[in-house]
């Protein structure tokens, strides 16, 4: 692999090198808010790599200098359980990162697609997420976005590497310093720390192995809540326990571990060198169980799918043309109350957000047993796992087509009542009529049925051009289509409008809702003779 760009400052852009001489583009791979992954092959060699591409046209002050320190640390990271960068170009407005081409996917969806799953193999993950972290930490970097979505697999193949990867966050730190770098992170992985505003540094990374680590024995967070608040009173209080049956299968090394992992007072927390140490991780062939943990690997499919769903509602909101990241605030919330519900993949920085902490003891178990109960009832809900292959793949993506045009029917006709039949009572959605913001429940909405669609008494019609389904498994989907709207305006003459429009759908106890929506600004198109 040629090295020759990789000492180049970032901060002056580079015209000597362009990135279509050294490599060709090939399919895309994913898509972020403000960057897309393809695929590409190094013309010299044949070798294949990941391009993340960052239109840098459209980056802040700001985001100039978050590129500029991922890009560092990656340079620095040389690890084989670390997605590493190969290459950084900039050219003609746009940044590539060139990264290890990684082909086995999420670690989290690779092991409840395994027909054999025990405690010493989630030992064995964690080791090579602890190795990866303790070499992070060793170079003073913190990660500060540890969670499933960041922890990847180099291949199909069977005993595939373990891959941190996304430095997105990541900080440089001096040894042991600690220091307020801002709020940063994932809600279910922020530790104590993080949300007291307290100053922080390596240990914040540990608290998030220790959630994971409890994902990985028996498939649900230790730490859930829809609401935000209540979540992270929780996570401050280190409310969580161990509830039978599930976990009296695991043996008594594997908590003390966690615990050690989530002890609230960082700096009576384990270490990531320490970790390594830890029996159930150094001595697993005596120490770890060996039996089939088929309860996890179920619980772990609905783990994935929910938030997978959350996933793909945040990515689908934060790419929106209308979606403004300086502007764009939730209209149902006070300033500064945080997000209003809790979404485990969506990450977070420098967000001002308020807290809730329990007083007593008694407040502190109440906590536990809430966040049990409500993530059962919810972990129940969800059904199947995410798969979208089969035979019910085409009828199902057709009736996500219709559900769609009854909806858009219900709109055009004023009915109020069918409109909320289809949808979910707390719908968020992004539109122009909000001006950039983000709507949450139907009190928006329904005004335009009172005043406007049930005022019109001229014939509408809409159509659904070019519709994409996307199945996200057996409870979920996302379309994406052209809406074509046809109307009579007040001097009689015909007025076509054209706008693009994705919906989130979900089931729920069987029946289909539309819980998200993007439109973006119409363009009216009158008619010709």
């Amino acid at each position: 692999m040629r090295e020759s760009h990789l000492a180049f400052n970032m901060a002056t852009p580079t015209s000597a090198v362009k990135f279509s001489d050294i490599y060709e583009l090939k399919e895309e791979l994913g898509k972020g808010a403000f960057s897309i992954v393809r695929r590409c092959v190094q013309k010299a060699t044949g070798l294949e790599f990941a391009a993340k591409i960052i239109n840098t046209k459209k980056l802040s002050a700001r985001d100039h200098q978050k590129l500029e320190r991922e890009a560092r640390i990656c340079r620095l990271l040389k690890h084989p359980n670390i997605v590493r960068l190969h290459d950084s170009i900039q050219d003609d407005g746009y940044h590539y990162l060139v990264f290890d081409l990684v082909t086995g996917g999420e670690l989290f969806e690779d092991i409840v697609a395994r027909e054999f799953y025990s405690e010493a193999d989630a030992s064995h993950c964690m080791q090579q997420i602890l190795e990866s972290v303790n070499y992070c930490h060793q170079h003073g970097i913190v990660h500060r976005d540890l969670k499933p979505e960041n922890l990847l697999l180099a291949s199909k193949a069977k005993g595939a590497a373990v891959k941190l990867a996304d430095f997105g966050l990541a900080i440089e730190v001096q040894g042991d310093q600690q220091a307020w770098f801002g709020f940063a992170g994932t809600p279910g992985y922020l530790s104590p720390e993080v949300l007291r505003k307290d100053p922080y540094g390596k240990p914040v990374d540990v608290w998030a192995c220790g959630v994971i680590l409890y994902i990985l024995l028996v498939g649900y967070p230790p730490f859930w809540d829809e609401d935000q608040h209540r979540l992270y009173a929780q996570i401050k209080a280190g409310a969580y326990d161990y509830p039978s049956p599930e976990w009296d299968t695991v043996t008594p090394e594997a908590k003390h571990l966690i615990n050690s992992m989530l002890t609230v007072n960082p700096a009576k927390r384990i270490t990531a060198s320490e970790a390594l140490k830890h029996p159930w991780i150094c001595q697993r062939e005596r120490v770890a169980s060996v039996v089939h943990r088929q309860e996890t690997v179920d619980c772990l499919k609905k783990f994935n799918a929910r938030r997978k769903l959350k996933g793909a509602i945040l990515t689908t909101m934060l790419a929106t043309r209308n979606f403004s990241i300086n502007k764009g605030r939730s209209l149902n919330v006070k300033k500064n109350d945080g997000i209003k519900e809790s979404t485990d993949s969506s990450t977070i920085e420098d967000e001002d957000t308020k807290v809730v902490t329990p007083k007593t003891d008694t407040e502190m178990m109440r906590l536990v047993d809430y966040k049990r109960r409500s993530f059962g009832q919810h972990c129940a809900s969800f059904g199947q796992h995410f798969t979208s292959f089969g035979p019910h793949c085409s009828g199902r993506k057709q009736e996500i087509i219709k559900l769609t045009e009854q909806l858009l029917q219900a709109i055009t006709s004023g009915n109020y009542e069918d409109y909320t039949h289809l949808v979910d009572p707390h719908l968020t959605s992004f539109e122009p009529e909000a001006l950039g913001n983000l709507i949450v429940g139907m009190d928006f909405h329904k005004f335009y049925f009172d005043h406007v669609f049930s005022k019109n008494n001229k014939p509408v019609n809409t159509s659904i051009l070019n519709p994409h389904v996307h199945l996200l498994g057996e409870d979920a989907a996302c379309i994406a289509y052209v809406r074509l709207t046809q109307y009579i305006d007040r001097n009689g003459l015909p007025v076509t409008i054209q706008s693009e429009e994705t919906r989130i759908w979900q089931r729920k106890d069987t029946k289909w809702q539309n819980v998200h929506f993007h439109r973006s600004s119409c363009s009216a198109m009158p008619h010709g003779k």
